[in-house]
């Protein structure tokens, strides 16, 4: 428990973390797998690269200290976190990693800003969302585990099929290697695959949403990320598309995630742009297949009808219920504005938007501005979570 000089203190660093906080956690992440190289497969060595990891956890260690008094706003953040936690594999033995080499970076990030005092508070308060976070972690691996064809940490699975969507996305569908059964997934979820990257000499995870799920395998549709300006090429999706084929085995972790179809008969909206349609197909299926009366819109955005991976299945889909189906094709009518969002406003709907982060931003703030209330919009952004 945390004393009331120690929460003084840690909300006293918060003009500190707002100017230098990526810088604190770039040293902190460039300490810490220095020292605990192991740790390299765990976490995502792309978002390293880039810098998204580091803007991430600085992101999530201001909004820590700014709410140290009043923990239950970051609830839904802990339980995104804990989500992306287990599904590549983080425990509880890390956290003490983790937290030796956090206070490191602070003690030799600030200076003689860094008195004893502030690293105490800080180490308490470290322990506290430690503590937060490993008990919220272990509940889910215990769920998974207890699960119906359920499974905590990793699995083998084969390849069974490899299949081109488009230029740019495969999709894999792959069978649990011990036969055994397989647990139900909800729309939207993700799972984790890991795999040797040949050129990294490394072991990476990735997450990707399934696709389709039966009782005996999942799908994953995997666009292949291409270096572009300071961007590098996917790690894992190119080693998938390039090394990874049919037969051969990959490690997945259980099926989780908090982006889901919203329960009850009220409309769909679900907009998405390139490979955000993942969650969107899984979606769609679920309501065609269990509420079969319920309304959807479903509305994607593509460069090229050609790049509009999956549209067989969503074509099919379309004729099974009430579903409306919206393209946009960039190339010809241009990005979507806010007059297009706008024009997707209906009563009483429900609406998920998935893609790249300006595309939601643009997507959010139009329905947001056309009067549609937060608590009926959910968005995923694909990547990183605070650690």
């Amino acid at each position: 428990m945390l004393t009331q000089e120690q929460i003084a203190l840690v909300k006293a660093t918060v003009p500190v973390l707002r100017e230098h906080g990526v810088a604190l956690t770039s040293h902190f992440y460039k300490r810490m797998l220095s020292h605990n190289p192991e740790l390299m497969q765990v976490f995502n060595q792309g978002h390293q690269r880039v810098g998204a990891q580091q803007q991430a956890l600085a992101g999530a260690v201001l909004a820590y200290a700014e709410n140290i008094e009043n923990l239950g706003v970051l609830l839904n953040a802990v339980k995104h976190i804990a989500n992306k936690h287990v599904s590549v594999g983080i425990r509880a033995e890390h956290y003490p990693i983790v937290g030796k080499h956090l206070l490191a970076s602070i003690r030799e990030v600030l200076g003689e800003a860094a008195t004893p005092e502030l690293i105490d508070a800080w180490a308490a308060a470290y322990g506290q969302l430690a503590n937060v976070l490993i008990d919220a972690e272990k509940a889910l691996y215990d769920k998974h585990a207890n699960e119906e064809g359920g499974w905590s940490g990793w699995r083998f699975f084969k390849v069974e099929e490899k299949k081109p969507e488009t230029d740019e996305v495969t999709s894999f569908t792959v069978v649990p290697v011990d036969h055994g059964k397989m647990p139900k997934v909800k729309a939207g979820q993700y799972v984790s695959v890991r795999v040797y990257v040949k050129k990294e000499n490394l072991i990476q995870p990735r997450q990707y949403t399934v696709t389709d799920a039966t009782k005996h395998s999942l799908r994953i549709s995997v666009k292949k990320i291409v270096a572009e300006d300071n961007s590098p090429a996917g790690m894992v999706s190119n080693a998938l598309h390039q090394d990874i084929n049919q037969g051969d085995l990959v490690e997945v972790s259980f099926p989780t995630g908090e982006f889901n179809v919203p329960e009850g008969n009220n409309p769909l909206c679900l907009i998405s742009a390139g490979i955000g349609i993942t969650p969107m197909l899984a979606m769609l299926k679920e309501a065609v297949a269990h509420n079969p009366q319920r309304q959807v819109t479903f509305v994607h955005i593509c460069k090229e009808k050609k790049d509009y991976p999956l549209f067989d299945e969503v074509e099919a889909l379309s004729k099974s219920g009430p579903v409306e189906l919206v393209t946009c094709v960039t190339s010809k009518s241009g990005r979507p504005d806010e007059a297009f969002f706008t024009s997707l406003v209906k009563p009483n709907t429900e609406y998920l938007v998935c893609g790249p982060v300006d595309f939601m931003k643009d997507a959010t703030q139009a329905l947001e501005k056309a009067n549609v209330a937060k608590e009926h919009i959910f968005t995923e952004k694909f990547g990183t979570g605070a650690i």
